[in-house]
């Protein structure tokens, strides 16, 4: 077996940056800034929970109030509030290592390893061979306005989550059994559960490395040589894409030997394991919101007409009807009526797919309405009920068709899967210097 350098995976052990001993984490910890966008309610409790605590509230910038009056101020106060926790010793820098983190939500444990991953060997474009491999159609779109929030930062912190495909448990597994040190211990505002973080030094990595030494080659010898997908992402595509898209701008006014060696060639992720029983995909639900005075069942019906162009077939029809076998059934409720859309003879492997289709077209064609995807059942049922909005309600994926399924397709059609529901995705903690 050889034996690889990180860089070989695609990784690099980083100096991370947590805050300053005595410090609340339950406070400190803020969930990651593209969840609960249709929620202001759940951003006015976090202020009131932070208060004027040291928070991470203070240096990102909540999804909601992207292209909202006030913006570029935001932003300017998120950069010197990084500054200012950096100077005054909010922040402090650990060694070269990475963080063990153990979290129970939902009553779900699960561990993950935040370590960085390599942009150069990351690449969002269609048809990418990427060893760092995007699961979702990238919206080249979504990247300006956090690219507006990344390219002047100091400093990062990752919600990204990236999976790994480790069947045996090799990698992350039996770090618990690493020396470590205990960096924090914490409840989590707002249901998010429990989370513990260890910091191991870059020395005690060794086992792990190995292992990932041996998934490698068996990557090599079922992907080819190449053509390995090593890393899929879980979560943050478009953070990390953002990311990628920063360190490209950043490079060109480098030197080749400058950009070996540039923190913002990295970005700071949590990896896991999809073979985590605490990891369970959870769809993401389509909610449309009419712009023209349509009612809610006047999108359903537009859904459906554009539905029937592009399939075989597509009607409306009650819950629990028979349908032909091979049809997709998708869930809709709008003003308070409820029913299943049926798509017979679909054009796409998955409803997502068929269903993705027919609303970029009202979105993004005919600008009837916008669209928000929301990873909660009763989420969808309140928006829906509101007058001129309309719910469509989606299946969950089969993890383990991941890899496999991006690797021969490529992509998979945005906003798939979520990992978990919206108070499941990772709390920002751990930040990390990308500035030189």
């Amino acid at each position: 077996m050889a034996k690889y350098d990180w860089s070989t995976f695609g990784f690099h052990i980083p100096e991370i940056m947590v805050p300053a001993e005595g410090t609340d984490y339950s406070k400190w910890a803020v969930v990651a800034c593209d969840q609960f966008t249709s929620e202001p309610e759940y951003w006015e409790k976090v202020e009131e929970i932070v208060g004027d605590a040291p928070s991470t509230l203070r240096l990102m910038l909540p999804e909601i109030f992207l292209d909202k009056p006030g913006e570029a101020e935001k932003i300017e106060a998120i950069n010197a509030t990084m500054n200012k926790y950096m100077e005054d010793g909010t922040l402090r820098k650990l060694a070269p290592g990475c963080m063990l983190v153990k979290r129970v939500a939902e009553g779900r444990p699960r561990i993950g390893l935040v370590i960085a991953t390599d942009l150069e060997a990351y690449d969002f474009s269609v048809g990418s061979t990427s060893l760092t491999r995007a699961t979702e159609g990238t919206v080249i779109e979504r990247i300006p306005p956090r690219l507006r929030i990344r390219e002047g930062a100091p400093i990062e912190m990752p919600h990204i989550l990236i999976l790994i495909d480790d069947p045996e448990k090799t990698v992350i597994e039996p770090l618990v059994d690493a020396p470590q040190t205990l960096i924090y211990d914490t409840d989590l505002m707002l249901d998010g559960g429990h989370i513990t973080g260890s910091f191991i030094e870059e020395k005690d990595l060794e086992g792990a490395k190995e292992a990932l030494s041996v998934l490698f080659d068996k990557a090599v010898e079922k992907y080819g040589e190449g053509n390995v997908i090593f890393q899929a992402m879980g979560d943050g595509n478009h953070s990390l894409a953002t990311a990628k898209t920063n360190w490209e701008n950043i490079k060109k006014t480098l030197t080749p030997e400058e950009a070996e060696t540039h923190p913002a060639r990295y970005a700071l992720c949590e990896i896991e394991n999809i073979h985590d029983s605490g990891i369970v995909f959870e769809p993401i639900h389509r909610v449309l919101f009419a712009k023209n005075g349509q009612s809610g069942m006047d999108i359903v019906n537009e859904a459906l007409e554009l539905l029937n162009e592009q399939n075989g077939k597509a009607y409306l029809a009650e819950e629990g009807a028979e349908v032909p076998e091979g049809a997709f059934t998708i869930p809709y409720m709008a003003g308070g009526k409820k029913g299943i859309v049926v798509v017979e003879d679909p054009a796409n492997k998955l409803e997502v797919g068929a269903l993705q289709n027919a609303l970029d077209i009202m979105v993004k064609e005919r600008k009837t309405c916008d669209i928000d995807y929301i990873h909660g059942l009763k989420v969808v049922e309140n928006l829906s009920a509101q007058d001129g909005n309309a719910g469509f309600l989606l299946p969950a994926m089969d993890k383990f068709m991941l890899f496999p399924a991006v690797q021969a397709d490529g992509a998979l059609p945005r906003k798939t899967f979520s990992m978990g529901e919206a108070n499941e995705k990772r709390y920002y903690i751990e930040s990390r210097y990308i500035a030189k």
